[in-house]
């Protein structure tokens, strides 16, 4: 009771009280007034301290992704980018870019906390070799984030020339960085990892509306829902109504976006069985040992071994599997150059049974003395008698990874790509759609191809199911392989098909066209999955029109945003 009347004698709380009694909502009055004493101190930063509280911020904001999936972060960190949006105000006399410079800074600022938060285990992979490549990982891990947060300071620039006082800056906020990412997932073939729809699906509940907008209009919802609570700041007489208005609308597309999973999830009842078996092989082979020609037939012998190993006493060996996979380059040579081996590969297939394999395939015909002959990374469908009958060349291909961008500048620096080849690998011309003797026809996506939002499925017939082989060996158990996986999953639940996933150290895993983890093997772990395909489900929404439903999404919402704005103009008057 003490406390209390100490409490009602502060001047803090006079001021609450006068504040709250101004249209009688007291409930109201107190979160617009906290809400206030919140964002005012960060509105009015300047200088360094408003860059140094963004890129913390944007730090702080990267562990909603996997592995760690904290969401409910965004609300606390979302509404302090948008306050310091309000506060970047343009000095005066400005041009109209100068005037977009102040807001460019925060959104790069942000992006670049939220980046580097998200993606320093990139710099992994330069200690693999490091003699070679140590001393570029400080490069690495700052300058691609740096690079990914243009396309956010892009965005808030974009936001901040339209600006508004009012709820209406939530949706201009939310339209112009949803934009953004979209940007990020296509320009320069693009980069859409961790885009911040994610933060949206960390489980298969909340993956569901994905079939119907896609990974780009869950990043629309998601800017809406977690910017929201900055509305409740700055709120005056006659304005609450829109301000609860936007923070409920916000509020229920939440409670839609679960519950729909929720529904969509129940009435799909019981994980279906195809009836057609899948073995995927993770060898676990360390980078440094994987390309040493010295291990080439003690890795050979790893996969037969591993594949014809017993899991169960219903599973004993290779006998009854109808699709063994091995992850993406398997092999430290080129396979048609070992006949060999594919002679022990078909020794070891049963009738019937085919492996698929990511290797290293050489184009072949005629090649200039002088040239060295292009070398793709591939995908091989082998048959039982030991024949390569289908193969796929990786499109999407990873820069400074897999190929080196300018060559002709970088190399003269002393910049090489981390595959061990003197060009690099080229990339294949399209995507196609394998077949399969016993089996339905699959997409396959090599590595990253996989983080791509419809690409994930060749023009044409549709597939039956998308296999995805990847190496995440070069980043060992960092976030990278949990963020990988969890983006393909969201790839299955788009498209309505089933995932087969082979990687080196993992994440192996067959998964339904829901998103659900029928069978894995986690990071680290060696050994073998056995599973059964699951059925593709009907095509949906998203699998349907693609990206033109976001186009849509965000044709709306930035038409409500305008009206709000300028009602008059838009009225005639």
């Amino acid at each position: 009771m003490a406390d209390r009347l100490c409490f009602a004698a502060s001047p803090a709380f006079d001021r609450f009280w006068k504040y709250a009694s101004l249209d009688g909502m007291h409930t109201a009055g107190f979160w617009s007034f906290a809400m206030d004493r919140i964002a005012n101190p960060i509105v009015v930063l300047w200088g360094w301290r408003r860059v140094a509280i963004a890129i913390g911020a944007g730090a702080l904001s990267a562990l909603a992704m996997a592995p760690f999936n904290l969401f409910p972060l965004l609300w606390l960190t979302v509404p302090v980018f948008v306050w310091l949006i309000d506060g970047a105000t343009p000095a005066e006399g400005a041009g109209f870019l100068r005037r977009l410079l102040p807001a460019a800074v925060v959104g790069w600022s942000f992006g670049f906390g939220y980046f580097l938060g998200g993606l320093w285990w990139i710099g992994t992979a330069f200690l693999v070799e490091a003699e070679d490549f140590a001393w570029a990982l400080p490069f690495a891990v700052t300058l691609l984030p740096a690079g990914l947060a243009l396309f956010w300071a892009l965005g808030t620039a974009v936001a901040r020339s339209v600006w508004c006082e009012g709820w209406p800056r939530i949706l201009v906020f939310a339209v112009a960085m949803a934009g953004a990412e979209w940007l990020r997932g296509h320009v320069l073939t693009g980069f859409p990892w961790n885009a911040f729809g994610y933060a949206l699906m960390p489980g298969a509940l909340t993956m569901q509306s994905a079939s119907l907008v896609g990974l780009w209009g869950v990043t629309l919802a998601a800017f809406i829902i977690f910017a929201a609570p900055a509305a409740l700041a700055g709120g005056v007489r006659g304005e609450r109504r829109g301000q609860y208005a936007i923070v409920a609308f916000a509020f229920v597309l939440f409670v839609a976006h679960v519950g729909f999973g929720g529904v969509r999830l129940l009435a799909a009842g019981d994980p279906a069985d195809s009836g057609i078996t899948v073995r995927i092989v993770q060898p676990v082979l360390r980078q440094e040992e994987k390309w040493n020609v010295a291990n080439e037939d003690a890795i050979v012998d790893r996969y037969l071994s591993l594949s014809d190993g017993a899991t169960s006493p219903d599973r004993n060996g290779v006998g009854g599997v109808d699709i063994l996979v091995w992850p993406e380059s398997a092999f430290p040579f080129l396979l048609t150059e070992r006949p060999e081996v594919l002679s022990a590969i078909a020794d070891l297939l049963p009738s019937g049974t085919a492996l698929i394999t990511g290797a290293a395939r050489a184009e072949t015909g005629r090649v200039a003395s002088d040239q060295l002959p292009r070398v793709f990374n591939s995908i091989y469908v082998i048959a039982d008698d030991g024949e390569i009958v289908a193969a796929y060349d990786k499109v999407h291909l990873v820069p400074f990874g897999e190929f080196l961008p300018f060559p002709g500048l970088l190399e003269r620096i002393g910049l090489t790509q981390l595959v061990a080849l003197p060009s690099g690998f080229s990339p294949g011309a399209r995507h196609l759609t394998l077949a399969l003797e016993n089996a339905p026809s699959f997409s396959p996506l090599i590595c990253y191809e996989i983080v791509f939002p419809g690409e994930a499925v060749a023009p044409g017939p549709r597939p039956g199911w998308i296999l995805n082989l990847t190496n995440d060996g070069w980043f060992g158990d960092t976030p990278g392989p949990h963020q990988h996986f969890q983006q393909a999953r969201v790839r299955a639940v788009e498209e309505g098909l089933p995932l087969v996933r082979g990687a080196n150290s993992g994440i192996s895993a067959v998964v339904d066209g829901y998103g659900r983890v029928r069978q894995s093997l986690g990071v680290g772990l060696a050994g073998i999955v056995d599973g059964s395909l699951p059925p593709a489900l009907t095509p949906t929404p998203y699998a349907d029109y693609g990206d033109w439903v976001f186009l849509f999404m965000l044709m709306v919402a930035g038409c409500v945003a305008a009206y709000a704005q300028f009602p008059s103009r838009l009225n005639g008057n």
